[in-house]
């Protein structure tokens, strides 16, 4: 389903004449094939709009990195246009969990589990990406674990 949402807002943004989104649109699906060309030697290949999801998310985390390295380094033009490809990618992407729903979150599996230490951290995040994998940023939620045992 998000797959076939990227096709049409591809074809979409190729009819309107609108190049930058159309390029944007372009790597993504790009990605999207790569994954899939990966996946074909894959023991186990996961649904396909988690599959897109999980693209979509690294995509965004490698724009912001990406913005922040050009944004240092005064190149100001290069980290416009990676904000315009990430403002494309994240229109795709599932509303992410703010701090408090992602620490009810946490503080939940932490209980299901019965993890009391930071030696259960490992066993926590494995739980917690299982179950909300598409909406939670990962690395946002690895700090707040290691905080919740502290």
């Amino acid at each position: 389903m998000l797959r076939e949402h990227v096709q049409k807002e591809t074809i979409a943004a190729m009819k309107a004449g609108n190049k930058p989104r159309t390029a944007a649109l372009r790597l993504i699906g790009a990605k999207i094939k790569d994954r899939d060309i990966e996946n074909r030697t894959a023991k186990s290949v996961p649904d396909d709009d988690d599959l897109v999801t999980e693209v979509l998310q690294k995509m965004a985390k490698q724009r912001r990195e990406s913005i922040q390295m050009y944004e240092d380094g005064g190149r100001t033009e290069l980290a416009d246009q990676e904000k315009a490809e990430l403002a494309v990618i994240t229109e795709f992407l599932p509303q992410m969990m703010d701090e408090g729903e992602t620490r009810a979150a946490i503080a939940q599996v932490k209980t299901d589990l019965g993890a009391d230490s930071v030696k259960d951290m490992g066993k926590v995040m494995a739980e917690l990406k299982s179950r909300h994998g598409a909406t939670l940023d990962m690395s946002k939620a690895s700090g707040l674990v290691k905080d919740s045992f502290a």
